[in-house]
């Protein structure tokens, strides 16, 4: 068990609309903003999605390298890039997100029932974005739905070698409709199916955020937590901005007696190359 928690934030994502959630950082000024204030709480990664200048989910390639650049230039965060982007997006775009140039990319494991959505992940394409994560020396974050996912990890660890930088780190989603629920049962059974040696972090989406920040603060994982995942703070009671977030799960990680990690103490647990 580490004697500090990692903590990633995940920002904005690409379900919901600006329209219908106010506080959700589309522009890049709102980003750079709350990266600053996400940094300054305790978080030590940014998951970053992006919109266009409609607030609406994109891939562009300039838009992602002016992002990276801009979130570098204003903090000390580890930039980790979707590459799963919205369920509509066609693979080679999502493949593209690496030209950017990021520290870290999510990689997803494999294909998941996501709401009234299908999120397609099949085999060839994951094993396309994980060769070029280690070619383009970019750290993969292992998103795992379900643990037929667990299974495809060990897969592809098996196949195809140890990810750049040498360090395996998953993140469990929990509390998607269509993956796997967001219990402690649920945390228990897909850690003692993760490769040896692995680090990993939880998500709970949803109203499942402070079940599993509990259950994986006291297994020894690290927290993901943001607007992405959670737009209710408590029930009846939306969340106002993601610092707010990442302060609670700071606050708990004090708790748990495993204070937040600080970026540069993550670069290293995680394997990025030094900026």
């Amino acid at each position: 068990m580490g004697a500090t928690t990692l903590i990633t934030v995940a920002p904005t994502g690409a379900e919901s609309a600006k329209a219908d959630v106010p506080a959700l950082p589309v522009t890049l000024d709102e980003l750079v903003r709350t990266a600053k204030e996400c940094e300054a709480a305790g978080a030590a990664v940014i998951h970053v999605h992006i919109r266009d200048g409609d607030a609406r989910p994109t891939l562009d390639l300039a838009r992602l390298r002016d992002t990276v650049a801009a979130l570098r230039e204003a903090t000390g965060l580890i930039v980790q890039l979707s590459t799963g982007g919205a369920v509509t997006d066609p693979y080679e775009d999502r493949l593209r997100v690496l030209d950017a140039a990021p520290d870290g990319c999510s990689l997803t494991c494999g294909t998941v029932n996501f709401g009234d959505d299908v999120f397609m992940n099949p085999w060839p394409f994951m094993v396309e974005l994980y060769r070029r994560t280690q070619e383009l020396e970019i750290v993969p974050e292992f998103e795992l739905f379900d643990l037929g996912q667990v299974a495809a990890l060990n897969r592809l660890l098996d196949k195809h070698g140890a990810p750049y930088g040498g360090r395996v780190h998953c993140d469990l989603v929990m509390g998607v409709p269509g993956g796997m629920p967001g219990d402690a049962r649920t945390l228990v059974a897909a850690v003692e199916a993760l490769p040896a040696g692995a680090t990993w972090s939880a998500t709970g989406v949803g109203r499942t955020s402070v079940p599993v920040m509990l259950a994986a603060l006291s297994a020894g994982g690290h927290l993901r937590v943001g607007m992405e995942d959670t737009l209710t703070y408590a029930k009846g009671r939306p969340v106002t901005g993601n610092a707010e977030l990442v302060e609670r799960a700071a606050a708990l990680a004090g708790l748990a007696q495993r204070p937040p990690m600080a970026p540069a103490e993550a670069r290293s647990f995680l394997g990025v190359r030094p900026r």
